[in-house]
């Protein structure tokens, strides 16, 4: 901890006491909380200020703040301010017959501070004095709890002896395939229902892959949700249930489950001491977004497997629901409102859309639930996570368990049949096929779509080119983008239109057939990059408005930002949230941007966001675009007017036929192999 930590908090301190002139505990509480969030953000801890929750005997308790671990939910530590006329070993006495926890918690009252640990007081400082308060704070870090040293342990074992379980799954599966008639059975007839329900690329290995994840994480879903029927009821996991039951049985399951143990017994400490269903779900979310980082990393690169945070997605709704209300008059709950959510992930939109929506009454959600609601997922471990999750959140809501119709296992971008129409569109994919996973992609491409939510991955530019991890190709989706964006570019490198979430934007745009909304969160670079030149010039052209919530971020663009404190999602790549509204009786494009500042923080950032209730007072900056699809630095008509100093589009036309001027009609980057890695490298045994 730096003791720069110290001085801000001084600073605020006395700028709180000299603009109030109190010492109440309301007014100068903010410094210390400020403090906690600062440090505790450096250990992987968020604070959460008026937390509730329960206490070691059971009872509800509510204390001023709380750090909460970003994978186990249960507090890490507490925190309790007092008033400074309090009696403070008094209020630590009642509290603690209240039945306050009293095993990782600091009660102060701005002139003295007390650490109580595991039942015992451990030190007491006067605040003034920096070097105390550097240490009780250090002291309070350097404890940790037995669910957490636990859980830490077993993820820790979890990943050194996932290879060999998962070795032994595979060669057990090896012999099924080599000896085994009915499981060769089993597997070809998944196999053909992945290939129509999935995408046509599927292979027996991703087959085996499902299969894997389906065995491993069982144990982890019945332990957080109390569900042990899920894995028999939903249809996907009914049929892979049956390729699991002509392999993995006797000893072969005893030994994994043993290997495993520690780390499900883990899962199933944390998970008890969650009763609030959001909490339960965060819980899995992360879990997932671990889980899924150690068993396959170069399907979480390729996926883009990140948590989107709570602030954001309710943001977006809030967000959706005021241009809808706005544009067509309708709330979200509203009949005839249906909503999509491409890459559900985890399912997070969907559960925060029920809890959006449950003001609507129960019959109204209960129709919606049934009816209006669409996610799709193509992953088998996300999406029985976003099942239950789902699925649990109505029963919360509802007072009843009911299964969730809305969930299809399909990649999205194979999905074409549900787009609007144009040459060389593909009808149907599906023919005749009545399995009830086709059935529901059936069902959500017959819906008139509205409203299109989510976080669709984007990795153009992945971590690691040489993992040999490309984006494999979507030949209906990507020939829509050489259609459009690429067709109306004038850049030399659209290399960047391949990315995930351009593939996503191409998708729903021609998936949103009459007026409708697209709210999504994705990579920031089509706002100004000179690639996007065309994917700008398409929107102008295919919506009415285009409102921008701009959150930075970006760090390659500004090295002095770091990723894990300035990145709402912890990464390199800057972030924007978008929505789009088509409505076709509009006239023109209107054009409306906001930026958070350059040096803010995520959790600032995400505060705003959660802040933002009053849309109609956003502050937004209309824009003009320019003729060339600038949207942020538009040219000014004297410089249009210039002569080129080359031609970009490197002939005597550019892409509508016109003809170029320019000072040198070629332009090139001159003699490259592109192999430099390949050819020489510091280190000898690496270039071998």
């Amino acid at each position: 901890m730096s003791r720069q930590h110290i001085n801000t908090y001084r600073r605020t301190l006395a700028e709180q006491h000299r603009v109030t002139g109190s010492l109440n505990e309301r007014v100068l509480r903010k410094a210390f909380a400020e403090l906690l969030e600062r440090t505790g953000r450096a250990h992987d801890l968020v604070f959460t200020n008026e937390w509730e929750g329960r206490g070691p005997r059971g009872n509800n308790i509510a204390v001023d703040g709380a750090l909460i671990p970003q994978i186990l939910r249960k507090p890490f530590g507490y925190w309790e301010a007092k008033d400074s006329k309090d009696d403070l070993d008094r209020e630590i006495r009642d509290k603690i017959a209240k039945g306050y926890p009293d095993d990782n918690i600091i009660y102060e009252d701005t002139q003295s501070a007390v650490l109580r640990q595991d039942g015992r007081e451990v030190m007491r400082i006067s605040l003034s004095d920096d070097d105390a308060l550097l240490r009780l704070i250090e002291t309070f870090y350097d404890h940790e709890p037995p669910e957490l040293s636990e859980f830490k342990a077993a993820s820790a074992k979890f990943r050194a002896d996932l290879p060999q379980v998962l070795e032994a799954l595979e060669m057990a599966m090896g012999e099924a395939e080599a000896h085994s008639a009915d499981f060769v059975g089993a597997l070809d007839t998944f196999l053909q229902h992945a290939k129509q329900a999935i995408n046509p690329a599927v292979t027996r290995d991703d087959v085996r892959k499902m299969l894997i994840q389906h065995i491993l994480t069982e144990e982890i879903f019945t332990s957080v949700f109390d569900n042990s029927q899920y894995h028999r009821e939903n249809n996907i996991a009914i049929k892979l249930g049956e390729l699991e039951a002509k392999f993995f049985t006797g000893a072969l399951r005893r030994a994994t489950v043993d290997l495993l143990r520690p780390y499900y017994g883990a899962i199933r400490g944390a998970a008890a001491g969650l009763a609030d269903p959001r909490a339960k779900q965060d819980f899995v979310k992360r879990l997932y977004e671990d889980f899924y980082k150690t068993y396959d990393p170069n399907a979480a690169d390729r996926l883009g497997v990140v948590y989107t945070p709570g602030e954001i997605v309710r943001f977006m709704i809030r967000g959706a629901e005021w241009l809808t209300e706005k544009h067509f008059g309708k709330t979200l709950a509203d009949e005839g409102v249906e909503i999509l959510d491409p890459a559900t992930g985890t399912g997070t939109f969907i559960v925060e859309l029920l809890e959006h929506m449950q003001g609507a009454g129960k019959a109204r959600l209960k129709a919606k639930y049934q009816n209006e609601l669409h996610a799709n997922e193509v992953a088998i471990l996300p999406y029985y996570v976003a099942n239950l999750n789902i699925e649990n959140t109505f029963a919360v809501l509802n007072d009843s368990y009911e299964e969730f119709p809305g969930l299809v296992f399909v990649d999205t971008l194979d999905n074409t049949a549900g787009l609007a129409i144009y040459a060389g569109h593909q009808p149907d994919m599906f023919g005749g096929t009545s399995d009830e996973n086709l059935e529901r992609v059936k069902r959500q491409n017959s819906g008139k779509i509205k409203l299109i939510i989510g976080n669709p991955p984007y990795n153009a530019w992945q971590q690691d080119y040489n993992a040999r991890n490309p984006n494999r190709p979507y030949r209906r989706v990507d020939e829509r983008i050489g259609q459009t964006y690429r067709r109306r570019s004038n850049a030399q490198n659209t290399n960047s239109l391949s990315d995930m979430y351009v593939r996503f934007w191409r998708w729903a745009s021609d998936r949103l057939t009459e007026d409708g909304v697209i709210a999504m969160v994705t990579n920031r670079n089509f706002i100004e990059k000179v690639a996007f030149d065309g994917f700008r010039k398409s929107i102008a052209e295919e919506f009415a408005e285009c409102w921008l919530m701009d959150l930075g971020g970006d760090v390659r663009a500004n090295p002095k930002l770091s990723g894990t404190k300035h990145n709402v999602f912890g990464i390199q790549t800057g972030v924007t949230v978008a929505f789009m509204v088509r409505r076709k009786a509009a006239k023109g494009f209107k054009l409306f941007y906001a930026r958070r500042p350059e040096d803010e923080t995520a959790a600032e950032k995400l505060a705003y966001l959660d802040g933002v209730e009053d849309f109609d007072r956003w502050q937004v900056e209309p824009m003009t675009p320019d003729t060339k699809g600038n949207w942020l630095s538009g040219e000014s008509a004297e410089w249009s007017g210039y002569l080129p100093l080359a031609d970009p589009t490197k002939g005597p036309t550019d892409r509508d036929g016109a003809k170029v001027e320019a000072i040198f009609r070629l332009s090139s980057n001159g003699a490259e192999t592109r192999r430099d890695d390949w050819l020489w490298d510091f280190d000898k045994r690496k270039l071998r």
